[in-house]
């Protein structure tokens, strides 16, 4: 017989437990047709040169169309200062007319001694309207012009629940706006046209293929302060029809852009899309995954719901909404079908979901419901028992603790720490464990994740929660076949499976096999989705 592609001569991990290793694979019309196959030829026959060869990686939590647009806009990422973020925006500031937007993001507060200053910012950008994403994306800074637009400076602004306008010791706005108060800036950039966001995508794709990226979702699109534009869905489809889409992508509608749905009275559908498109709806490269809630905010900004006061600030946080609204959403969206996949960062944030799962899952149970916390950062051993007997799936980012885990440990103190982005509490509770980065918040590479996933090391080199780190295999395993699973497709992708897509990496080594801190500069030689190169290198296209 003869199949497509043939690559003979690579370390292959399967990352399935039946056949574990391989040394040559066989793809047939985009999927896996045979490992080692004896007396097959192919029309494209490839000696791997002893490259390692792995399932595609995929990512459970990021932000495509947001990281795509953040790659034109002013980069304040890795900023030690205030001033030298003031002249990034001025800088900018000089190539655009009098009236347009200056938009930057990625600046961390925590680095660089406060947030921006609207009045500074007002003179950096001469007059014009400037708007900063902070990392977390949970905050967004603005200046005068801005607050002058969504009328808080004249006292007209409603701001939303869940929001705060921050205001100096005087009363006046700083133009710092915290979590749903971001919703006031959005009026004024969203939405964004499709053909953009659809640029974006492509944009974004580039960069995950050549990070060995084959599959991620795309964790809040269609609404909320993290949308883009109600069309979103129709942006994937475009940079698909047009090419541009190099990665296959599951796409999470948040809460906002569900809304009642009517239909017959025996009908559980509540509240979801209309035609009752839920969870699962699409083909193998752009699908509908879980509803995005957001419970709470984030630990970098302070606005996660604790059950303890922050230690560095004396708040306990807040919810996003009132918490018989985010009840009644959840309870509604899964009576619908949906699969839930909500943010909670903090401990207190975590108790109010669980009780919600708990009657969600009494009301209507649903063996398929596949429920995820997304983040599920700070836990107590009882939360982490409540989860796993509810059959939730935490989603937390590894890569948080090298980038900003010495700030999260500052807000919960010494005693709390070991107890942020836990891993091998929640398997050895019986939970997956997904690879995910969260990004822009934090780096996207799945192999920079897997090294964190083993070391959990602090950019200042220390170590939390050394009880929580796992071994290489067990890092690989998360952001492939763990991570297949979470978005409910470990039957079609994961694990280098006969009859699943043919989707797979090559790299330069093996990261299970060299020591832990060289995981992170392993190279990807060539990406392939479907069977077909989306990215390679120059020492893969000297093997063809």
């Amino acid at each position: 017989m003869r199949v497509d592609l043939l690559i003979r001569n690579a370390s292959i991990l399967t990352v399935d437990d039946a056949r574990p290793r391989a040394s040559s694979l066989a793809v047939h019309h985009g999927r896996v047709f045979a490992l080692d196959p004896e007396d097959l030829r192919a029309d494209i026959e490839i000696d791997a040169g002893g490259a390692v060869l792995v399932p595609g990686f995929g990512d459970a939590h990021n932000h495509m169309a947001w990281f795509g647009q953040g790659l034109g806009e002013v980069d304040l990422t890795g900023l030690h200062a205030l001033d030298t973020l003031y002249d990034r925006i001025a800088e900018r500031a000089a190539t655009l007319p009098a009236d347009a937007f200056v938009i930057g993001a990625g600046y961390d507060h925590t680095a660089i001694g406060g947030h921006p200053h609207r009045t500074a910012l007002d003179r950096a950008a001469g007059g014009r309207p400037v708007v900063l994403k902070h990392r977390s994306g949970h905050v967004t800074t603005v200046n005068t012009p801005v607050l002058d637009r969504i009328g808080v400076l004249a006292g007209t602004a409603t701001v939303p629940e869940g929001g705060v306008v921050v205001r100096d010791e005087d009363g006046d706005p700083t133009g710092t706006l915290e979590e749903q108060a971001q919703t006031l800036v959005n009026a004024l950039l969203v939405p964004y046209p499709v053909d953009d966001l659809a640029s974006a995508v492509g944009a974004a794709s580039r960069v995950y293929s050549a990070e060995g990226l084959t599959h991620v979702t795309d964790c809040g699109i269609g609404g909320g302060w993290v949308g883009r534009s109600s069309l979103e869905l129709a942006a994937y489809q475009r940079a698909r029809a047009n090419g541009e889409l190099t990665v296959r992508v599951q796409l999470m509608p948040v809460m906002d852009a569900l809304h009642p749905v009517a239909g017959h009275r025996d009908d559980p559908h509540r509240r979801g899309l209309d035609l009752g498109v839920c969870t699962g709806f699409g083909d193998e490269w752009v699908r509908v995954g879980p509803v995005k809630v957001f419970m709470d905010g984030s630990l970098v900004a302070r606005t996660a719901a604790m059950r303890e006061p922050f230690c560095d600030r004396h708040s306990h946080g807040y919810l996003q909404d009132d918490p018989e609204l985010l009840r009644r959403n959840i309870l509604d969206a899964h009576a619908t079908g949906w699969r839930i996949a909500a943010h909670a960062i903090g401990d207190r944030a975590v108790d109010t979901l669980l009780d919600v799962f708990t009657e969600a899952f009494a009301t209507h149970p649903r063996p398929d419901a596949r429920p995820r916390i997304e983040h599920a950062a700070v836990t107590s051993p009882e939360q982490v028992t409540r989860m796993a007997a509810l059959g939730v799936t935490p989603v937390p980012q590894a890569r948080f603790l090298y980038e900003i885990g010495d700030t999260m440990a500052e807000a919960v103190g010494p005693d709390r720490a070991g107890s942020l982005y836990r891993h091998a509490s929640f398997l050895r509770a019986g939970m997956r464990v997904p690879g995910s980065s969260d990004r822009p918040v934090a780096a996207g590479s799945p192999l920079l994740g897997m090294q964190s996933m083993v070391q959990r090391l602090t950019a200042t080199g220390a170590v939390i929660g050394a009880d929580e780190r796992v071994d290489a295999t067990t890092a690989l395993r998360a952001y492939t076949l763990d991570a297949a699973w979470t978005a409910g497709e470990e039957h079609e992708r994961g694990s280098l499976t006969p009859g699943k897509l043919a989707d797979f990496v090559l790299l330069s080594d093996d990261p299970t096999a060299v020591d832990a801190d060289r995981i992170g500069s392993i190279g990807v030689l060539a990406t392939y989705v479907g069977g077909n190169a989306v990215h390679t290198t120059r020492e893969w296209l000297a093997l063809l």
